[in-house]
């Protein structure tokens, strides 16, 4: 997906002047770089005394270091999967090779790559994934586990070949400041899992290569750090990366001065990307993950390095998993909502290990839980890891005394009723800063789950580059559960991540306690119309009810209800008869769609796509999508209601 010069020009519009201004000088840097790259340093007397303390690798669980070993076992096979596409090239990977289209990326100075064209480079994502290094610390940690070398000498094998392959500046690896951020701290936690291992040291410290390495990272991360509209979860990563590397490899004369850049920054850009409720700013739950994930490395590393950080940090990160915690659902799903790309901080656990389990076990471990928090039973390995080098701190902070279900400053709020009934509603800002890169066009949509099975559901996100179609599909109003008027989305994209003009939503009854739960917004995203949705959610009865209203003159109108794909839908006339098998038991409902519609059932088209569900990037796979056509005229409205007694 190249991209054209009217997308530049949108993009450019979305600019303050202090951005623009900044991104003059990367240019400018970025050529005198390719005549006169700058050098590392010599270093001498380099050493590594980040380790963990003793006593860490015992305390982790022997179920999950179980499946952390069958994991290893089968990277030392050679066998991965990334974004859907399983590989079987990992005992020796091709780094600039992309497996889903067999393209290769080019060579040559890193800002000359066409990183967005998937005619030229491929997939990037594909490419770019492996080269993270976050299998790498699934070997470093089942060293860590049984001391069988194998598992160390394939990571120096693989790094070592990395190393060689990508010198500073040279290909695609050198473009993005995330992806440096999340290898640098990989690599911070390979050289610490691989500690007792007698080569360790002759692999980083004692290795001219990996000190070039790792100075070229953290000299590129302050010369060209994410700027302005593109602030969110980039430049976190790259914080934390680049703080990471500082603390545990202080090697070089500027260490001390990035350490104290990037802490100052992260501790700005975290409190800037997160609301005072908790919730992430950019409103995609996996970015929130993502975030918490890369923030509590990065209090780990300034731990463990006795690095004081401003109290702000650690309030960011309680504020986030209590959020977190108040959230998921009774299996302890959060809300699919925005952009999803199953990018994480730090993998150390195998497969199988789920992600919001752990966050919230070491946010228990290192903040402590709270009585309404749900409980936690999975195990995992990165919680006892992170815990082992977070000190306890006193933290001055009054915490929520009763599980929260409306966040105001996110609009997001949770109805939940018995028989593990779960409710998301959206009626909040369409995303974050003025591209809101990773928001969708969701305005007023719904979230329905019945003991974690997803009956209505968000579809997800599948792909970002090199497939508009389907790109646009999963972040349309027409690919969420809410309203469409004249074909047209809510918000206004002006590109795969840019939007030009946000609806923007108001929340008029937020009242989720009670027999009846109760929920209404309305959002502006249609000129000259006003589309508003009541939400009720009676606890006897386990009936959601939902009233739509538009205001304006006569429009046409779209009104989907996406279905997990678990569900099997009989569709007769306005009545749908749903069903699903949750744990070996069969359940039902009925689902009672407006009259006023005509309505169809869809599943698995390509042209144009609809009826789809994303489990995860890369991934898709048929589920039946509800569409009602018709017309609005001012007065009635449209309601539908959804029986779980049918």
């Amino acid at each position: 997906m190249t991209m054209s010069v009217g997308w530049y020009l949108r993009r450019l519009s979305r600019m303050g002047p202090q951005e623009v201004a900044g991104r003059v000088g990367d240019t400018v840097r970025r050529r005198r770089w390719r005549s006169a790259p700058p050098e590392c340093p010599s270093v001498t007397g380099a050493r590594f005394t980040a380790v963990l303390p003793a006593g860490t690798i015992a305390a982790v669980p022997a179920e999950a270091a179980k499946r952390l070993v069958a994991e290893a076992d089968r990277l030392m096979d050679g066998h991965a999967e990334f974004f859907g596409v399983d590989r079987d090239d990992m005992a020796d990977p091709d780094w600039w090779r992309d497996p889903k289209t067999g393209r290769r990326a080019p060579s040559g100075y890193a800002f000359d790559v066409p990183y967005r064209s998937e005619d030229a480079v491929g997939d990037i994502k594909q490419i770019w994934e492996p080269s993270r290094h976050q299998y790498l610390t699934r070997l470093a940690a089942a060293y860590a586990l049984t001391g069988n070398e194998r598992y160390a000498e394939r990571v120096a094998e693989h790094l070592r070949s990395w190393w060689s392959a990508n010198p500073p500046l040279r290909g695609v690896h050198w473009i993005s400041g995330i992806e440096l951020g999340i290898r640098l701290l990989s690599w911070v936690w390979i050289r610490r899992l691989l500690d007792g291992w007698p080569g360790a040291a002759d692999l980083f410290e004692g290795n001219p290569v990996a000190r070039n390495q790792i100075w070229h990272h953290q000299r590129w991360l302050a010369a060209f750090p994410s700027r302005g509209s593109s602030a969110n979860n980039h430049v976190i990563a790259e914080d934390a990366g680049q703080f990471a590397a500082a603390c545990a490899f202080d090697w070089f004369p500027a260490s001390a001065r990035w350490r104290a850049d990037a802490l100052r920054s992260l501790e700005r850009q975290l409190r800037g990307n997160t609301y005072l409720s908790g919730l992430n700013r950019e409103l995609a739950t996996e970015y929130h993950g993502l975030v918490l994930e890369l923030g509590l490395a990065a209090l780990a590393e300034a731990d463990a390095a006795g690095v004081q950080v401003p109290a702000t940090v650690r309030l960011v990160l309680l504020r986030m998993t209590d959020a977190l915690a108040a959230v998921v659902d009774n299996r302890l799903r959060p809300p699919r909502q925005g952009d999803a790309d199953d990018g994480h901080g730090l993998i150390v656990d195998g497969a199988g290990a789920d992600r919001w389990a752990s966050l919230l076990a070491t946010g228990d471990a290192v903040f402590g839980r709270l009585e309404w928090w749900p409980e936690v039973t999975a195990t995992d390995v990165r919680t006892p890891l992170l815990a082992a080098l977070v000190k306890p701190t006193e933290l001055s902070v009054t915490r929520p005394a009763s599980r929260p279900a409306h966040f105001a400053d996110a609009g997001m709020t949770i109805l939940r009723g018995p028989e593990e009934i779960w409710c998301r509603c959206d009626g909040g800002p369409h995303g974050f800063l003025s591209i809101a890169a990773h928001a969708h066009a969701d305005a007023l949509s719904v979230e329905v789950r019945h003991d974690g099975v997803d009956v209505l559901a968000d579809p997800g996100t599948y792909c970002y580059h090199g497939q508009p179609e389907w790109r646009q599909y999963f972040r349309s109003t027409l690919g969420h559960n809410t309203l469409q008027l004249d074909g047209g989305d809510q918000s206004v994209s002006g590109g795969p991540f840019l939007w030009t003009r946000h609806a923007e939503s108001r929340v008029l009854v937020a009242d989720p306690s009670g027999e009846v739960a109760r929920w209404s917004a309305e959002h502006d995203g249609y000129e000259g119309s006003v589309h508003r949705r009541q939400v009720e959610l009676t606890a006897e009865s386990q009936e959601l009810r939902l009233i739509d209203e538009v205001s304006g003159p006569r429009r046409t109108v779209r009104l989907a209800f996406h279905l997990g794909p678990a569900i099997t839908a009989d569709l007769v006339g306005n009545r749908a008869r749903l069903t699903w098998t949750r744990d070996g038991e069969d359940r039902s409902a009925v689902l009672d769609l407006p009259e006023g519609l005509s309505w169809q059932a869809h599943r698995g088209e390509s042209e144009p796509p609809l009826g789809w569900y994303s489990s995860g990037f890369g991934c898709k796979e048929p589920a039946t999508t509800l569409i009602g056509t018709g017309s609005t005229d001012g007065t009635a409205g449209f309601t539908t209601v959804l029986r779980f007694r049918g």
